[in-house]
């Protein structure tokens, strides 16, 4: 398994094949496949390519303007796919998810919204069955931090308690990959 993170360069060729090809119904961004990512992962079952590639596009595949263009971005799909699953396995505590920032107030805000809503349409697309406690709870934080819309945030914005809920995600996260992984 090549589990060789990917550069700053091949993740923007990534948001730009995402611009290029995408719509309203695809993944939109680095950060938004990297939750799917996680969460395929992550999944009580193997997905296999034919199911979730579509699926970043909404559910049928782009027409590409170059098959090398294609062939690059499932290169880096599955390279990056193999680096989450490795991570997840072997080394945990080194998984850090691709959280997007912002400015708050002239302060850094992360912000997961984008990677959590990512996360919650590749439990769609791996058919999660139902969970019981405590993962359902775990499941749910990063749920109702997919439902959240930051981008324009209000005057009276909590950060305290946004980033509490931020600091939350990964842990959940990583708790969700060892219930399932231990369930193989």
């Amino acid at each position: 398994m090549h589990a060789q993170p990917l550069t700053p360069s091949e993740f923007e060729f990534i948001e730009d094949t995402l611009l290029k090809y995408g719509d309203d119904h695809s993944v939109l961004n680095p950060s938004e496949l990297d939750g799917y990512f996680t969460a395929l992962v992550s999944s009580p079952a193997q997905v296999d390519i034919a199911e979730w590639f579509p699926a970043i596009w909404g559910g049928s595949t782009p027409e590409w303007q170059k098959p090398e263009e294609c062939r690059r971005f499932i290169d880096l799909c599955v390279r990056h796919l193999n680096t989450l699953a490795t991570q997840l396995a072997t080394a945990p505590e080194a998984f850090k998810a691709r959280f997007e920032q912002t400015e708050h107030r002239g302060q850094p805000l992360i912000l997961a919204e984008e990677w959590c809503f990512g996360y919650v349409r590749g439990v769609a697309v791996g058919n999660w069955p139902a969970l019981a406690e405590p993962m359902a709870g775990r499941l749910q934080l990063i749920t109702d931090c997919a439902e959240q819309d930051n981008y324009e945030l209000p005057v009276d914005f909590d950060v305290v308690l946004h980033r509490q809920r931020v600091a939350a995600i990964e842990p959940a996260a990583r708790a969700l990959h060892d219930h399932w992984l231990a369930q193989r």
